[in-house]
């Protein structure tokens, strides 16, 4: 092996959400990390449309200028449209960039070191055939030693196919986005538009930034759909389809385009000596495919079980499971449930999309936001069942009460 070797307890895989998130709590545990970032910086590149939630984004310490506060929920179906109205605002739009150049800071703070424009070339292994770090690439190659790598590449899932224990994702959506200044906009409100002129197997959305900025995107489920959701966002942007057009004169700003795992929790994340964390582990919620939270969540918890490990000398999937252990009873339920209702979107016709809306818009704000957000607890179910005896809501508690 050729290239400067430089010697890390951690190297961490990915400067997203997740690396940044694991790198942070690893350094403050005291291990020696090294964050490899193929970008020229951190953010470079937004593959997201931003949207989370508020409870998260507090627990996490995001800074209150980096996010934009939303109360109305608006659902747009071909024929039908509902709002549901809380006092108190429960979702929020992320500046992406400025967030994950956050999270990056906080990971320096705590003595990480980042590595910018720097591309995992290939994996190395150890005398026992454990993965024991990478090759890289900058102005010049590298050799990162390390007792763990965390690969939290995203949906490519860099490390995890190179060492040959995962494949690419069977299903996935595709999300193609315009970040614009336009004439009107409620700062307030998030709009969710469903039906086929939308898309076919997925969604379209106008997310507002603030300041008269919104991000307007379609996603497209695969391989549900062959639609390219870059031209369908052109169509709708250009023929000013549904509530587009109440948003006045659009001026691009910039365009965003990224893929987001979909096949479930069907990943395997820990080995000896790696974790895999965020999409590179399909930690994702399939209703609204949005992920940051996660990321962030078990992005941290990664770091921590790998410091600790560091620290014990043992380093083998017995001792990294704690971290796997952690989010499958954290979200491994809420996921297959999920998955259960977002099939059955899938399946309906613009005629019974237009009922669905009437059954959502019914749902007081607590039932909706848990229910958006995947939180398919029992007990809430079971209110949303009593509460909503209609029959497509029985479906749906039936469909979580069996995947329990």
């Amino acid at each position: 092996m050729t290239g400067e070797k430089k010697d890390y307890d951690l190297v961490i895989v990915g400067g997203g959400p997740a690396g940044t998130s694991a790198a942070y709590t690893a350094a403050k545990n005291g291990a020696r990390v090294a964050l490899l970032e193929k970008e020229e910086k951190i953010a470079q590149t937004v593959r997201t449309s931003g949207v989370t939630w508020i409870k998260d984004v507090k627990k996490f310490g995001i800074p209150r200028e980096f996010y934009n506060e939303i109360k109305n929920y608006t659902f747009c179906s071909p024929n039908n449209h509902v709002t549901i109205s809380d006092s108190e605002p429960r979702a929020v739009v992320l500046d992406v960039r400025k967030t994950y150049q956050w999270l990056a800071k906080q990971a320096e703070k705590e003595g990480a070191d980042i590595f910018v424009n720097t591309n995992v070339t290939d994996i190395i292994k150890n005398k026992e055939g454990k993965i024991s770090g990478v090759k890289a690439s900058s102005e010049e190659d590298y050799i990162f030693n390390s007792k763990i790598v965390i690969d939290a590449s995203g949906f490519q899932s860099v490390v995890a196919k190179s060492l040959g224990v995962a494949t690419q994702w069977e299903r996935f959506g595709a999300g193609a986005e315009c970040e614009a200044y336009v004439e009107h906009v409620d700062s307030d409100t998030w709009w969710l538009m469903v039906g086929q002129k939308y898309s076919p197997a997925g969604y379209a959305w106008i997310f507002p930034v603030g300041k008269n900025i919104v991000r307007i995107g379609v996603g497209v489920g695969k391989p549900e759909s062959s639609v390219d959701p870059t031209e369908r966002l052109k169509e709708l942007m250009d023929a000013r389809v549904g509530p587009i057009k109440n948003l006045g004169k659009i001026t691009p700003i910039e365009f965003h385009y990224g893929l987001i795992p979909n096949d479930g929790l069907t990943r395997k994340t820990v080995y000896d000596n790696l974790i895999l964390v965020g999409d590179s582990a399909g930690q994702a919620n399939p209703l609204v495919l949005e992920g940051i939270r996660y990321a962030i969540k078990f992005g941290r918890v990664a770091g921590e079980v790998s410091a600790n490990a560091i620290k014990s000398g043992d380093t083998s999937e017995k001792s990294l499971i704690k971290y796997e252990e952690n989010w499958k009873k954290d979200i491994q339920s809420k996921i297959k449930s999920a998955l259960k209702v977002q099939n059955r979107w899938i399946s309906l016709s613009d005629e019974e999309w237009d009922k669905e809306l009437e059954i959502i818009g019914e749902l007081n704000a607590d039932e909706f936001i848990d229910f958006i957000k995947a939180d398919f607890g029992l007990s809430n179910m079971v209110k949303l069942a009593a509460h909503h005896p209609k029959l497509a809501v029985r479906q749906l508690f039936n469909m979580v009460k069996g995947s329990k």
